[in-house]
């Protein structure tokens, strides 16, 4: 009796030492995961926060400089501050290693701005003073209206850009096409209106042009821009707390809504957000009838032998394929084999350029459905082994099919499992980015894969990823403090874009799992 109790003293002894150790190490994994997170969260934050602005005078090679500087980075240990400024040598904006001693003074100017261009450029200045074709020097109050004007040049502009010369080009295409002779009143008529139309456009971009605003430098230099090239003015140093936010509201809207500029160090990630989810999309649409299908055959119809072991076991190691490799396999034989067979049969007018035989979205989604399968397909079996026999019996009793108490039956019962397998697939998909740089995804497409033009999905276009974007700009951000803050904002976005398609998955299971299961 003693050695009984002893044995059962020792074994929950050892059952709480499991119990505390999983506890422990699961403690470390969670405060891990939310160190990342903050990490991101905090570095990725201040790409939209607006950095105070200070007047920097400092001593280098003997001589003293004064620039309008944001204060990036300081090593306490090294003694090294990291500035960005601007000074009329280097308007838009410069990258200054210092130390600490060499900085005499820094202090901040209520009337110094943060003045942001179209192009992604940024300038650091004082705004002086406003130029309009009626005032040679309007003061700075009348800049809201002198927007409104200069948006309204700019929306004309526009439409006989979009519309009137669209439409112009268009009918001259057309006149070559028949082969209209160049002296034709037609052709001629056409060219007039064309010609007309263009000079009305360039006498407004004058007009627009001559709508600026001098600003100054810290050495009391000064350059001119025109107010069409400026997207925001903020004078960061003059905001309220509540003020601030609403500039952080803006940034983030066009960082959600923007194509990157500069190299992808600065304005938005609109074209690989969208990228990212329509290839999410194309994949789960491509790989979970495929997954599916063979699950079911797997479980339901295969002959329990050697042969269907081996099979489950090829799926299994499938798995722990490196993502590079499916790249490769892509690449050779979607883009080169499959894609250039389609292009002698189908686009052979447009050879030797590629049409279906180059790297696109749709191969890129075919090569990531082929990465991702074997997840769907252990996800799936094992939702369809844990049906009760019962039902399956009890199906049969009743005089249905296989094929019936399949669709009607195991698989209803079995979708719980089956979204399992598509949210581990999305997860992984989103994320990767080796085999997507084979076989479509690149650094800046100008054309989304989505448009106006017939036949509206272009899958045969290259396309924009975040995961390539943070990748890239890994390398432009060693030294850019503001653009590793890019980075860290679009890691952010990709957790956010991943964590919303898992939760529209789960939400969806357990409106399954309630319906067939509890139902």
């Amino acid at each position: 009796m003693v050695n009984l109790i002893r044995g059962l003293f020792t074994a929950v002894q050892r059952q709480s030492l499991v119990i505390s150790l999983s506890a422990f190490f699961t403690s470390l994994l969670l405060i891990g995961l939310v160190y990342i997170f903050i990490l991101i969260a905090s570095r990725g934050g201040a790409y939209f926060w607006p950095d105070p602005l200070y007047l920097v005078k400092y001593q280098h090679s003997n001589q003293s400089y004064s620039v309008f500087a944001q204060i990036h980075e300081q090593n306490e240990e090294e003694k090294i501050v990291q500035l960005r400024y601007s000074h009329a040598n280097n308007p838009y904006g410069s990258f200054l290693m210092l130390e600490e001693q060499s900085i005499v003074s820094q202090q901040q100017v209520l009337d110094v701005a943060e003045i942001k261009l179209n192009d992604g450029r940024m300038i650091f200045a004082a705004p002086d003073f406003l130029i309009t074709p009626q005032h040679a020097r309007a003061a700075l109050d009348e800049y809201s209206q002198v927007v409104g004007e200069v948006e309204t040049i700019s929306s004309e502009i526009e439409r006989l850009q979009q519309d009137t010369l669209a439409v112009i080009h268009q009918s001259l295409v057309e006149l070559n096409r028949k082969g209209v002779e160049a002296d034709a009143p037609a052709r001629e008529k056409l060219q007039q209106r064309f010609r007309a139309v263009l000079s009305e456009i360039r006498e407004l971009e004058t007009l627009r042009d001559n709508y600026q605003l001098s600003i100054r430098f810290a050495d009391s230099r000064t350059l001119t821009l025109t107010v069409a090239q400026i997207a925001q003015i903020n004078l960061v140093n003059q905001l309220s707390l509540t003020e601030k936010w609403q500039v952080v509201a803006r940034n983030v809207w066009g960082f959600l809504s923007q194509s990157p500029k500069q190299a992808n160090t600065a304005g938005g990630v609109f074209p690989a957000l969208f990228g990212t989810v329509l290839m999410v999309f194309l994949m789960t649409i491509i790989v979970t009838p495929f997954g599916v299908l063979a699950a079911i055959y797997l479980s339901e119809y295969a002959p329990d032998n050697s042969f269907t072991t081996v099979i489950r076991i090829s799926v299994s190691n499938m798995a722990g394929v490196p993502s590079i490799v499916y790249g490769v396999f892509g690449l050779g034989f979607f883009v080169y084999t499959l894609g250039g067979n389609i292009d002698t049969l189908l686009f052979s007018d447009h050879l030797p350029a590629p049409t279906m035989g180059a790297p696109g979205v749709f191969w890129a989604a075919l090569t990531m459905a082929i990465l991702t399968l074997p997840v769907v397909i252990v996800a799936t079996e094992e939702g369809l082994a844990r049906v009760p026999k019962g039902l399956r019996s009890g199906s049969f009793a009743l005089g249905a099919t296989k094929a019936e108490t399949i669709r009607k039956i195991i698989l209803p019962i079995a979708s719980p499992g089956i979204m399992t397998g598509v949210i581990l697939a999305i997860a992984r998909a989103a994320g990767e980015v080796a085999p997507l740089m084979l076989v479509g995804a690149v650094k800046f497409a100008p054309n989304l894969p989505i448009d106006g033009e017939f036949p509206y999905l272009h899958l045969d276009r290259q396309f924009m990823h975040l995961g390539v974007l943070i990748y890239d700009g890994a390398f432009h951000s060693q030294t850019d403090a503001k653009s590793a803050s890019m980075m860290f904002a679009s890691c952010l976005l990709l957790l956010v874009v991943v964590f919303v398609l898992n939760v529209t998955a789960v939400i969806l299971r357990t409106r399954l799992r309630k319906r067939y299961l509890q139902g």
